[in-house]
């Protein structure tokens, strides 16, 4: 049960073509955005669909993956954890920042290899 404590599912379309990093030693973040629907009705009987951005950050061999096949507009199935952030930025004024650290990602759409852990 460990594992349930902080685990995010997500599908949607990504938003974003990789931003890729390759660090000190060679370790690779890819930084990409994805985008989810809800819809529901309204109290006036009209369908509303609701957009939410989510910010995706992966490592390593998913990095690699998603450099190589994600585009942006692709379906994507995500695993991965919640992550929560803050610093301070240069006026002193306190940022916060919220992002899905992929465990695993599956392409849906416009890729040859479908999934990778």
């Amino acid at each position: 049960m460990k594992n349930l404590k902080n685990r995010v599912n997500l599908i949607g379309n990504l938003g974003t073509n990789p931003e890729v990093k390759t660090l000190d030693g060679g370790l690779k973040l890819v930084k990409i955005s994805i985008a989810t629907n809800d819809t529901y009705k309204n109290s006036k009987g009209e369908r509303v669909t609701e957009t939410q951005w989510h910010n995706l950050t992966a490592w390593g061999k998913t990095a690699d993956y998603v450099e190589k096949y994600a585009k942006v507009g692709n379906k994507a199935v995500v695993e991965g954890k919640l992550v929560n952030r803050n610093y301070t930025d240069k006026t002193g004024q306190k940022k916060y920042y919220t992002e899905v650290v992929v465990n695993e990602i599956m392409l849906l759409t416009g890729n040859s290899k479908n999934d990778v852990e």
